[in-house]
């Protein structure tokens, strides 16, 4: 089959986080005829197996995508569609490089569930698959460029209660105590800022919605913080138990920063294949979050995140790739697998860390 039939197969089946299934099965065909053994776990995410023995490299790639259908067509040198950067592009860039790997060792291609709302599929997989010597996270970083660095993520839910009172009254509204609430809360994060963004907090409030009972009423705060190193969601939700009732939260999702070592194994193999491609490597500290922050904690393997495609067009309705970065993408990772797989495995399980 084609590299470009492979990705543009992929994008065919609309995937949200939730509806996942026929993009698993056309996952599991596609590996199939590539020669994979494949299977299904518990919650659903796909993992094509080839090879046997020492090492293993597992590349995580996530199957599902934001909600928005686009139309798949191929102009030029663009593939258009949900999913072309993230993360469909990277999934398929790797089932293709190790369909045709030759050297030792097994490798494992993982279409995850979930990844979009809350991984699902990467938490089940970090209790029960056994950890993996090697560990690529697929996520766009673009084709001459690794990602080592990722924040962290709090999202949580908050609700200030109040009664109904006249307009005329003096006192505040419940909507008026909820806006005052997120000026402390901002107030709080301008006080964790660093020298960069990556080191900084960033605060978001991305839905608010109010309600009303008669006399009893309530304004719901949905917020997203993206946590730099050193700042655990721990303190943020600190800061908000300061707060009595009537205010309340509740946390959705939370994981730490994460940075790995910037030498370590994986990243400088996925260097020197960019070098083989002509290119000075790019080194990436991202502002977002990704499996890369479950995996790395639990694995404790070197790691890093790695895809063709260009992230500022993920979740947007732009979103595309190249067809010549994602065949760059596929040679950068022939030179990175066939490198880890006879790579000394004498290498500290340290050399991956997480960032508390």
């Amino acid at each position: 089959m084609d590299d470009v039939e492979v990705l543009r197969a992929l994008v065919e089946e609309y995937s949200p986080s939730g509806h996942e299934q026929r993009a698993v099965g056309r996952f599991s065909d596609l590996a199939i005829e590539l020669g994979f053994d494949v299977r299904t776990d518990e919650v659903g995410n796909a993992i094509a197996r080839i090879g046997r023995g020492s090492p293993r490299i597992v590349f995580l790639g996530h199957i599902d995508t934001v909600e928005g259908v686009l139309p798949v067509r191929l102009e030029g040198d663009r593939l258009h569609g949900r999913g072309t950067c993230d993360a469909k592009g990277a999934l398929a860039s790797a089932l293709v490089v190790a369909s045709r790997h030759s050297s030792a060792g097994e490798i494992l291609i993982i279409g995850a569930v979930g990844e979009e709302r809350d991984s699902r599929g990467t938490r089940h997989l970090i209790q029960h698959l056994a950890r993996p010597d090697f560990l690529i996270v697929g996520e766009p970083s673009g084709w001459d460029a690794v990602t080592i660095g990722y924040k962290g993520n709090l999202s949580l839910v908050v609700r200030v209660q109040g009664e109904r009172a006249h307009l005329a009254s003096p006192e505040p509204t419940t909507v008026e105590k909820g806006l005052g609430f997120l000026e402390e809360l901002r107030r709080f994060c301008e006080t964790k800022r660093g020298g960069t963004s990556f080191d900084s907090v960033a605060m978001k409030v991305h839905s608010i919605r109010s309600t009303n009972e008669g006399g009893p009423e309530a304004v719901e705060l949905g917020l997203n913080f993206r946590l730099p190193p050193g700042l655990a969601a721990p303190e943020i939700l600190g800061f908000l138990d300061r707060f009595p009732e009537p205010i309340s939260y509740e946390v959705l999702d939370q994981s730490g920063a994460v940075q790995v070592a910037p030498r370590n194994e994986v990243v400088r193999a996925l260097c020197a294949g960019i070098r083989d491609q002509g290119r000075r490597p790019t080194l990436l500290r991202k502002l977002g979050t990704s499996d890369l922050n479950l995996a790395v904690p639990a694995w404790q393997c070197p790691a890093a995140a790695y895809g063709p495609g260009d992230s500022h067009l993920d979740h947007t309705e732009r979103e595309s790739i190249a067809i010549s970065d994602f065949l760059r993408g596929i040679a950068v990772l022939r030179v990175a697998f066939s490198r880890l797989a006879t790579a000394s495995l004498a290498a500290s399980p340290t050399t991956a860390l997480a960032v508390p």
